[in-house]
């Protein structure tokens, strides 16, 4: 009777502790906290001058999330903004484009939608990369009271998240109950980072992977960030890739520079669509390629090469116009 009841209770102990081992090491979806995107950003204007828009659109996403994005007819880059509150932080993630208070009223925004959360937290504002799109608002919260402006050149994000053998490791954001995960992501901006939302399972990839062009300064160090972020989330669950523009329509055209979008594309993207990156970027030829819907390319690069092929073009016209002058004045002489 003793043997049997031991063996009972060994097989309850190795039961309990095969649980526990497989709720730490394989987290589920369904614990993650949910939400929706289910939302019809604002398109714009025709003529933003006679039919303004509200300058900010806010988007809950759950009782502590929330998205913002910036209108058409403030900036044409409409960036997104995310706002995450924990238990003992809020983290705002880049500030936007603008950084006039009273043309975007960013600051205003956030306290107001911290206030109306019931919480009096002190706020971290942190980005995604230093791109003046992503950082224009800093300005509006430097005099608030219990607020961390997280620089963007890179000693202070290695420094801040601690990550010293920058871009290898994982930084970590404590929000209290809420920790997010910072990656970095280097390639289209030196400094890029990407956040990863343990709660919510909220993949927040800046510029580094959005739903249009995919802007490339160094190929080699984005195609490793893309391999290691594919390491990163292969055994995480991801709700949703959120990046910080849409640039593509409904049926996949790229759409930039216009204040007027009546048919984009949603914003998000998948877990999938972070697993393919490493394929989409490998083989870049460092100028531009198009792979799938999205368009890859050097800015700089290709600016450099429009503005050679500028000035070749300018010198064939002036040698061209002297030539012409001068067998026009031969041509006086000789009469």
């Amino acid at each position: 009777m003793n043997n049997l009841w031991m063996l009972d209770r060994r097989r309850k102990l190795q039961l309990c502790v095969l649980l526990t081992a497989c709720s730490i090491v394989s987290p589920a979806r369904s614990q993650l906290v949910p939400g929706t995107v289910d939302v019809h950003w604002n398109e714009g204007s025709k003529d933003c001058t006679k039919n303004p828009q509200p300058p900010i659109q806010v988007h809950r996403y759950n009782a502590d999330t929330f998205i913002l994005r910036e209108s058409l007819c403030a900036t044409y880059e409409a960036p997104f903004i995310y706002l995450l509150i924990g238990k003992t932080k809020a983290l705002l993630i880049d500030t936007g484009a603008v950084a006039d208070a009273k043309t975007m009223p960013l600051a205003e925004t956030v306290i107001s939608l911290l206030t109306s959360a019931g919480s009096k937290l002190p706020l971290m504002v942190v980005h995604t990369h230093g791109h003046l799109d992503h950082r224009s608002g800093d300005d509006q919260f430097r005099a608030l009271p219990d607020v961390e402006i997280v620089p963007t050149d890179l000693g202070s994000v290695k420094s801040r998240f601690g990550l010293a053998d920058w871009p290898n490791g994982i930084g970590q954001i404590d929000l209290g109950d809420r920790v997010v995960d910072v990656i970095p992501t280097p390639g289209h901006y030196r400094s890029h980072v990407a956040y990863y939302d343990r709660q919510t399972g909220l993949f927040l990839s800046g510029d580094f992977l959005l739903p249009g062009r995919l802007l490339i300064e160094d190929a080699d160090a984005d195609l490793a960030s893309a391999r290691r972020v594919a390491e990163f989330v292969e055994q995480r669950p991801i709700a949703y890739v959120l990046g910080a523009h849409i640039e593509l329509d409904q049926s996949g055209k790229t759409i930039v520079g216009t204040r007027y979008r009546p048919n984009e594309r949603p914003l998000e993207l998948t877990k999938q669509d972070l697993l393919a990156l490493p394929g989409i970027v490998s083989g870049f030829n460092g100028f531009y390629a198009k792979r799938g819907v999205y368009v890859l390319m050097n800015q700089n690069r290709i600016l450099i090469l429009l503005g050679v092929g500028a000035i070749i073009v300018l010198v064939a016209v002036i040698l061209i116009l002297r030539a012409v002058w001068r067998r026009f004045r031969s041509r006086a002489a000789a009469k």
